[in-house]
């Protein structure tokens, strides 16, 4: 079958439905996968998009014509469709195109947790049976049962935290109308904590604004009700839950990098000595923070699926990305958004302190640029430009091109997606991050 090979990614499949993706796509990925993988079982979950519901009907049709048994778990955060995968160690797929625009869909492909499918291993091998179009004969085909793992998903995420430490918190929550309204409202109910919940109900028709916190016009409204209701905190998460942002006291939005560089700072005081991973774009902030309080960090490439199995090689504690991921050990090295969102209120609790003076230290300290895009004609052309220009720091070529020097880094990586160039940069003085961010900027864009 003719199909746009664009939407096999480098962590999943993801397209504008139905133009790049349908009905008989979904279901050939359905066999594809039975065929790839040969799976008993494979566990199948689904966010709230307005195509979900068709899509998982043909992507189960499709496992089940293939002689796989399906577990149905219904509409569930990321998170929670992780959750069940590991409790069995089976496959998975889940049907979500994450924080993407309305009109999008697509699949999250798990192995066997914390293994997931990528790009370099099984996508690409999914697109050629999908174009293909030839399976095995199979002579009995699957049975589906559906399950609600919610409590049992609750009661796991809660075991992160001790509930009696938390303070009477006020917190407002934008769900932005995705998928963690439900189990937001369902797990703070354990809590002393008085939520504020808006766009809390998962509509797939996206009616208040869209599923990233990293666009600054998603964040508008939180960042002023946090200040005029005198709030703790703001947290919001996208689309599917696997993310997980903090507007502190001050109403301000809090970068990933520090919060990967507080949190870690926190869990190496329950678990001394661990080890913690961290992506290749963040602070000096994180690495710092990590070795001042007695942990061993190591950075690892851009991506959900890297940064998953460097956590299983090394049995990390915690993995942040500068995105809003969080990645836990006891959680079989999964991202989850309510996780974070617990130990944010248990570390408040116990230290008696506002998330604001947790930031002002590194505030001061750590002047970091956030994530800019560029469009660009050639990637990889403007790289080995860079490549060049900065041959007299150290460099290093994980993940796109990141330069050290003694009082400033950058990286500077291709989008998996789109021909853009994606710059992070981190200085010591706010004067110089902002004029290297613009040399660089010029360079690219030039």
């Amino acid at each position: 079958m003719k199909v746009d090979a664009s939407i096999f990614k480098a962590y999943d499949i993801r397209g504008i439905y139905p133009l790049q993706l349908n009905e008989k796509i979904a279901y050939l990925i359905g066999r594809s996968f039975a065929q790839f993988l040969k799976p008993k079982k494979v566990i199948v979950g689904r966010d709230m998009r307005l195509s979900g519901p068709i899509l998982k009907k043909n992507l189960i049709q499709g496992l089940v014509d293939q002689g796989v048994d399906v577990v149905d778990v219904g509409m569930v955060s990321t998170d929670a469709y992780y959750f069940v995968c590991s409790k069995f160690g089976i496959p998975g797929i889940m049907v979500t195109a994450s924080h993407n625009p309305k009109e999008f869909n697509g699949f999250k492909m798990v192995r066997k947790m914390p293994y997931l499918l990528s790009g370099d291993e099984g996508i690409q091998d999914i697109r050629k049976l999908v174009e293909k179009g030839k399976y095995l004969k199979v002579t009995k085909k699957g049975k589906i049962e559906k399950r609600d793992y919610t409590n049992q998903f609750i009661k796991k995420v809660l075991s992160f935290i001790d509930p009696n430490e938390i303070k009477p918190l006020n917190v407002i929550a934008d769900t932005a109308n995705g998928m963690v309204g439900p189990f937001l409202t369902k797990l703070y109910k354990n809590l002393p904590v008085e939520l504020k919940l808006i766009y809390g109900e998962p509509d797939g028709n996206l009616p208040n604004h869209g599923l990233d916190p990293l666009m600054p016009e998603n964040r508008v409204k939180i960042e002023k009700l946090v200040v005029a209701e005198k709030a703790d905190l703001g947290f919001m998460f996208d689309g599917d839950g696997d993310r997980f942002f903090v507007i502190d006291d001050r109403g301000k939005f809090v970068s990933g990098d520090f919060l990967t560089a507080i949190l870690g700072k926190y869990l190496l005081e329950k678990h001394p000595a661990s080890k913690i991973i961290y992506d290749i774009r963040a602070s000096w902030a994180v690495p710092d923070l990590i070795a001042e309080n007695g942990g061993i960090s190591m950075f690892e490439r851009v991506g959900h699926a890297f940064i998953k199995r460097r956590m299983a090689d090394e049995n990390g504690l915690f993995a942040g990305e500068i995105t809003g991921h969080y990645y836990f050990r006891d959680f079989n090295y999964s991202d989850s958004g309510l996780i974070p969102s617990l130990l944010v209120l248990e570390m408040l609790s116990r230290k008696k302190v506002k998330m604001s003076d947790l930031l002002k230290p590194l505030e001061e300290k750590y002047f970091i640029s956030g994530e800019i895009n560029s469009k660009v004609a050639d990637p990889v052309a403007k790289i080995k430009q860079l490549t060049q220009k900065y041959k007299n720091g150290q460099q290093n070529m994980l993940d796109g091109i990141t330069v050290f020097y003694r009082d400033w880094h950058f990286n500077v990586r291709p989008s998996n997606t789109e021909a853009l160039l994606r710059l992070n940069l981190d200085a010591k003085s706010k004067v110089l991050m902002e004029t290297k961010r613009d040399e660089i900027l010029a360079l690219i864009r030039s």
